[in-house]
């Protein structure tokens, strides 16, 4: 681990600000056609399962992307690679104002979506300037840029309707390259990298890198982080569809609407890696899990009309879930999902301190394809089932299966390191051991 004894509190803080900032920009962009493609759909009449794809392009290249930006990012530094990939997604953006076609259109948000891989870049280079007791809560904060899907869905909608979806893309890019010169020359250089460049040494090949996946610990946390950072990217994605298909609002409302589950689904980050560091990472993933299913049971109950044979005559009524109530139930979802998220990243800078990136690139990538997957997959229940609450039985499927893993794993895990307190202990906020070393190390 590199000497933190030179640095100050002003250069932590800057080095989290520049990063929050810049990663709130990153992921406005990265989300941006939740709005656009509303539009682009009702243009150019994509079916369902095309606007899942549409939106889910973007995440596949932000989660792929997370590996080697990972490891570039332990390799050149945080202050360069950030630089660099938000300049190239700026480009990007500015060219999906120039594209007419769906298949073209899939290309062009294969490079916005390098906007997402911004995120372990972040990570990677925030954590170097904070010692491991107060990592959880400095990662939760930079997590709180999450807020940028919350900004897109927001403000975009009035962007499209001011000025069109083409000058909308364009507006993105200019703020998201403008962002990116100001994060090079405001941001300091990454400590690790002036230790290294400073005693000589080269940079850590990208076989190191990568060796700590062969654990299936950085697996386990990988798929935690499908559902709580990759169930947040797709509902942020989704909702606003959701809103105008299943309550018939308008794009502007239902951009709002989906904001209100956006906000508190990053900007509660922060708190999560508070609880995480005080509390214990393991008990915030059971409190974020088991809340999440009573949230999910709810939203998945379709709209019902029942039909009751009465002594006289039949009575009939209907059982629904209020708009007021549904979007009650997602500010509560986001919520704790964001505390999911700050929970899983607590982890990686404690157990794999000279490998942040790759492991957090990998955590990361799973977690992004969470967000790929789920659009297309509700696009694809929608258009077979015809029920809109389809996608979060889906949802409720996903989290009941990693609670219950979650739950074997730990007391097993439990019981094979720790056998006379194993039932006192598996719930309790001592954190998990390292894992062994691979055999073969």
């Amino acid at each position: 681990m590199h000497d933190l004894t030179e640095v100050t509190r002003g250069d932590r803080h800057r080095a989290l600000g520049l990063s929050t900032f810049s990663f709130t920009i990153c992921f406005a962009v990265w989300t941006i056609f939740s709005i656009i493609g509303v539009d682009l759909q009702r243009k150019l009449g994509f079916s369902e399962t095309e606007f899942g794809i549409l939106v889910a392009t973007p995440v596949l290249t932000g989660s792929v992307s997370r590996i080697f930006l990972g490891v570039w990012t332990e390799q050149y530094g945080g202050r360069l690679v950030f630089t660099v990939q938000m300049l190239a997604t700026a480009v990007a953006c500015w060219l999906l104002s120039e594209v007419q076609t769906y298949e073209v259109f899939l290309i062009a948000a294969l490079g916005v979506g390098l906007a997402g891989g911004s995120f372990i870049v972040g990570v990677a280079y925030t954590s170097q300037w904070f010692d491991k007791e107060h990592q959880g809560t400095a990662l939760g904060i930079f997590g709180v840029g999450n807020v940028g899907a919350a900004v897109t869905n927001f403000g975009a909608p009035f962007l499209v309707l001011a000025f069109g979806w083409e000058q909308t893309a364009q507006i993105y890019a200019v703020v998201l390259a403008f962002t990116a010169v100001g994060f090079y020359l405001l941001a300091r250089p990454d400590p690790s990298e002036v230790a290294r460049k400073r005693e000589g040494r080269k940079p850590v090949s990208a076989r190191d890198q990568l060796a700590p996946l062969r654990n299936m610990q950085v697996w386990r946390f990988a798929t935690y982080y499908f559902f709580v950072f990759g169930g947040f990217v797709a509902l942020a994605s989704y909702l606003p569809r959701f809103y105008v298909g299943a309550y018939d609002l308008s794009l502007a409302t239902a951009g709002m609407l989906a904001a209100a589950y956006s906000m508190p689904g990053s900007v509660f980050r922060a708190l999560g890696g508070w609880m995480s560091d005080k509390w214990g990472a393991r008990f915030v993933m059971y409190l974020t899990f088991i809340v999440s299913l009573a949230c999910l049971f709810v939203m998945s109950y379709p709209s019902t009309e029942y039909i009751v044979q009465g002594i006289d005559e039949p009575i009939r009524f209907t059982f629904g879930v209020s708009l007021p109530f549904f979007v009650f139930l997602t500010v509560v979802l986001g919520f704790v999902m964001s505390l999911g998220k700050a929970a899983v990243y607590k982890h990686i800078p404690v157990y794999y301190p000279h490998h942040v990136g790759s492991v957090g690139g990998l955590v990361g990538m799973i977690g992004g394809l969470g967000g790929f997957v789920l659009p297309i997959l509700f696009g694809i229940l929608n258009d077979a089932f015809g029920v809109w609450t389809s996608s979060f039985m889906a949802l409720f499927a996903i989290v009941a299966v990693r609670t219950v893993w979650m739950n074997v794993a730990i007391r097993l895990m439990e019981r094979r390191r720790h056998p006379a307190l194993a039932d006192e202990r598996y719930l309790s906020d001592v954190p998990e051991a390292p894992p062994p070393p691979p055999a073969n190390a």
